[in-house]
């Protein structure tokens, strides 16, 4: 996949994106590293990545695979943050164009 794929990254997340033909729904996978911290502040940060990919799921497109690697200081961000931060990863990505309009709450 980091062979045909596209990359992008900021200061908290790294971006690996590839079209995958024929499948209904993105996928993400999540890596988060030791030097994260503890096993569980890794799982939290984790659960935190997985709530803002579920938040950002009406603006990602079908048919991606995502590979989401944090970097050391996402482990003090909140939710929103982290969100946020995606968000502009994902611009760079060009994996989507535009911001969504929610509420902050998931569906």
């Amino acid at each position: 996949m980091f062979q045909r794929g596209s990359s992008a990254a900021n200061k908290q997340f790294v971006l690996y994106s590839a079209k995958q033909e024929g499948q209904a729904a993105f996928r993400a996978g999540i890596s988060v590293s030791k030097k994260i911290g503890n096993a569980v502040i890794r799982n939290r940060v984790k659960r935190l990545i997985r709530e803002a990919v579920a938040r950002l799921e009406t603006v990602i497109p079908r048919g991606l695979d995502l590979v989401i690697i944090a970097r050391p200081g996402v482990e003090t961000m909140t939710l929103e943050a982290i969100e946020q931060s995606l968000l502009h990863v994902m611009k760079r990505a060009k994996v989507i164009k535009q911001a969504p309009v929610h509420n902050g709450k998931r569906g």
